[in-house]
């Protein structure tokens, strides 16, 4: 009976051990998805894309100063100059991305 017991402890182990490990589905980048707005960091730049409906953009800092706010209009890019370094821009409070502006 003890030995029954402690081989289905060891069964119950192995299988919450196994769903903990399990590896999730990818989830697609929101960038690849088309009409959602977008943002991406180049040479002395930052470029925006609104999506399907306007979109404002905040950009700050990475110490959490707001450093610009930019507005986009629906189906259309914006770009801002901005000073090398790295930055967080939000896109309302939806999500948020890391950018490096070299």
């Amino acid at each position: 009976m003890k030995k029954l017991l402690i081989l289905l402890i060891v069964c119950a182990a192995v299988g919450v051990a196994s769903q903990a490990w399990a590896v999730p589905e990818p989830v697609p980048a929101v960038e690849n998805v088309a009409g959602v707005p977008s943002v991406k960091g180049g040479d002395g730049r930052i470029y925006f894309y609104a999506g399907s409906s306007d979109a404002v953009f905040s950009v700050y800092s990475i110490t959490g100063q707001l450093v610009r706010t930019v507005k986009v209009n629906a189906d259309t890019h914006a770009t801002i100059d901005i000073s090398k370094g790295f930055y967080i821009v939000r896109y309302y409070n939806v999500w948020s991305r890391k950018v490096v502006v070299k």
